[in-house]
């Protein structure tokens, strides 16, 4: 460890400015004669075109996008999990983390089937991929999944967003109209 550098060339001398005409970054310190950048906090933010109109709102907003709502999950492949654990054991996000397998970020563990699985393994992980149940449980294991995260079954096609016309009312009256004449 003591004998490790870092590569030439990849750390630098931080510049000194406004030193005098002599050090060559004297005077205006390389940020030329007045304006806004020669200010302190001066300067525009990111896409500013000077008041034009910025390209990311001259160009149209379509389509849709789940960036916002997006779950983020760390995957780990069954392939892996067979490799780190013993018949027998329970896989958790605990035992995952202390093998090394994922993060302890916080963020939710999620089973992928990539990988061969010829082990007896009981698995209590956040999500699990369908095919990662498959090859879990042919291999003798049992899964479990984090409460809410059964995996829901895809719904029917939805009806057409304008699906026409409205129905057209009948033509013979109700028949409570009629009742309600007689009287």
């Amino acid at each position: 460890m003591a004998e490790l550098r870092s590569p030439k060339g990849a750390t630098h001398k931080k510049r000194i400015v406004g030193r005098g005409i002599g050090s060559n970054r004297g005077g205006t310190s390389g940020k030329g004669n007045k304006g806004q950048n020669a200010r302190s906090g001066g300067g525009v933010r990111p896409g500013f075109e000077g008041g034009q109109m910025p390209l990311f709102r001259r160009i149209a907003r379509r389509g849709f996008s789940n960036y916002r709502s997006k779950k983020h999950f760390q995957v780990v492949n069954v392939g892996e999990v067979s490799k780190h654990f013993e018949t027998g054991s329970t896989v958790d996000g605990k035992t995952l983390i202390e093998k090394g397998l994922i993060k302890g970020n916080g963020r939710p563990a999620k089973l992928l089937g990539m990988g061969k699985v010829d082990k007896k393994l009981d698995v209590k992980v956040d999500h699990v991929s369908r095919s990662a149940r498959e090859k879990i449980e042919k291999a003798g294991g049992s899964v479990a999944t984090a409460a809410g995260a059964e995996r829901v079954q895809k719904k029917k096609a939805r009806p057409a967003k304008r699906p026409g016309r409205p129905a057209e009312p009948s033509a013979e009256p109700a028949a409570d109209a009629e009742t309600t004449s007689e009287e």
